[in-house]
Parts: C-alpha cells; structure tokens; sequence
C-alpha cells in the first residue's frame, strides 16, 4: 500500500486539518525526519499553501484546528500546534493552545521549526555565505571536515541532505555523511539551491 492510500485511508480522503476532500496532497512534516505515515499527513492546497508561506496565512481558515488539534496522529498534532503558535497573537488559538496535549517527544518536534517563537528568540542558522539554512535543506561541505571521535574525513563538495539544526547553538547543523550522522559547523556549509 502506497504512502497516498495509507493517508486515505486513515483520514477518510479529506484533509487532515480542515477537512476539505479537495485538491489533496501529501504534507511532510518538517524537519523530516521520519517521513512515512508517522511524519506525514494528507492535507488539501489551501493548508499546505499557508503552513509553507506565513504571509499568506488568513486566520479564519485555521478555526478548524479546534476539531483537527484532538487528532490522534502525531503529525497532524504538530501541525494543529504549530499553526496555533503561528497564530496565538489572534487570542482565539491561545485558549487552544492552552487545552492541547502533546508528549515531551512530540512538542519538541513541534518546535523544531521555531514556530511559536518571537522573531528575536529565534536561533537562525546561516552558512558561510551568510544564506538561512532551516531544518530540511541540503548543503556542501566547503572544506575538508575530520569527523570527531573517528579516523573519517568529510571531503569538500560532499552534499549533506536533509539537515537538522542545532537549537541552542546557531553554529551547529547536524546531517548525515555517508552512514554517519555527524554535527557541522555552519561555518563550512554552502547551502545547496533547488535544482543543485
């Protein structure tokens, strides 16, 4: 069974936020880590469009939230969270926020992105080039790295997909060089473009 039947399925072929059956796609959750069934979700354009461009976002349409947040998949708990902390200025989503559980585990998920946070507080990871990196993109060693703790040397040019960031420290990355998941200092990155 396909990724797309398995959402289907579980969400009765509607969007797992707003409940809209149309123009349904499915939503990885950010940073991916997991992906799959775990990490994803079935959402229809009008959401993904506003989780992906904030300044698109119309605060009426996430009033679904108050049924999609008592989901029972983590994925669309993240979300539900995320969007909510996106939007707590409005007041409505903060007495909801205030009555969401989500497990240790999960909400430190949900704040991967740094959702929820004052622009101020926000860590910003940036590569040599002074470019934002954010959880998900890919970057290329840009000088010879010796990973710590092993006789391995990451060799400049090598692409690191999908990184993680480093929530306390702006200068750390994490990502995996072969096998090895390993931390970087943002200082030797050069984040990689779409087509790269």
């Amino acid at each position: 069974m396909s990724l797309l039947q398995e959402l289907q399925d579980r969400s009765g072929n509607q969007c797992e936020l707003c409940a809209s059956k149309e123009n349904l796609n499915i939503y990885e959750v950010p940073p991916i880590s997991t992906g799959g069934v775990d990490g994803s979700l079935l959402a229809c354009e009008t959401c993904i469009g506003q989780i992906e461009n904030p300044e698109t976002t119309d605060a009426n349409h996430w009033r679904c939230l108050n049924d999609s947040m008592w989901s029972e998949f983590r994925a669309v708990k993240v979300v539900a969270w995320r969007m909510l902390s996106r939007l707590k200025k409005e007041g409505w989503p903060q007495d909801l926020l205030d009555m969401l559980y989500l497990e240790d585990e999960d909400l430190r998920f949900a704040k991967e992105t740094g959702e929820g946070l004052e622009e101020s507080e926000k860590i910003i990871h940036r590569d040599a080039n002074g470019a934002i990196l954010q959880a998900g993109d890919s970057v290329v060693l840009i000088k010879d790295l010796k990973v710590k703790g092993s006789s391995m040397v990451a060799k400049q040019g090598t692409a690191v997909r999908r990184i993680s960031l480093d929530h306390e420290n702006a200068k750390y990355i994490e990502g995996k060089v072969g096998p090895t998941q390993i931390v970087i200092i943002t200082d030797y990155v050069k984040k990689m473009s779409e087509k790269e």
